[in-house]
């Protein structure tokens, strides 16, 4: 279960649990819906679930992805960055370059944790959106 710090009156923050258990669905504003499916089906390898009426949903682990363009235009702004997690980054790298991914970055360390280096490589969709690749090792 997640658990988030809330602000009460007294100025105190406090734990509530409110049975947010994870995320389960993350939409990415696109310009033009055919061509993002054909990337994030063809170029990051995820599995589409389904297109309808200008929307497509992919999985990506738990989560589903969604794909549209944005309903109005006080939604109409990039997506949040969005950090796939792959187990060979290196080879993950590659494999996307040659389906046609630009990446804006090569692989390098972050930070640590303890022992553990987080590594990243940041791509760009077809309609303009950051994301990156990471890995734990």
């Amino acid at each position: 279960m997640c658990r988030i710090l809330i602000h009460e009156e007294s100025g105190v923050y406090v734990m509530k649990n409110l049975g947010i258990e994870s995320i389960g669905q993350i939409a990415v504003n696109v310009k033009d819906v055919g061509r993002a499916v054909a990337f994030y089906k063809d170029v990051i390898g995820l599995p589409l679930l389904f297109e309808t009426n200008g929307l497509a949903f992919f999985q990506c682990g738990e989560a589903r992805l969604l794909l549209s363009l944005p309903e109005k235009p006080e939604f109409d702004h990039p997506s949040s960055v969005l950090y796939f997690k792959v187990d060979k980054l290196e080879d993950s790298v590659v494999s996307m370059k040659e389906a046609g991914a630009i990446f804006i970055d090569e692989p390098h360390m972050v930070g640590k944790m303890g022992n553990t280096e987080i590594w990243m490589a940041f791509f760009k969709d077809t309609e303009g959106n950051t994301h990156a690749v990471m890995s734990e090792r």
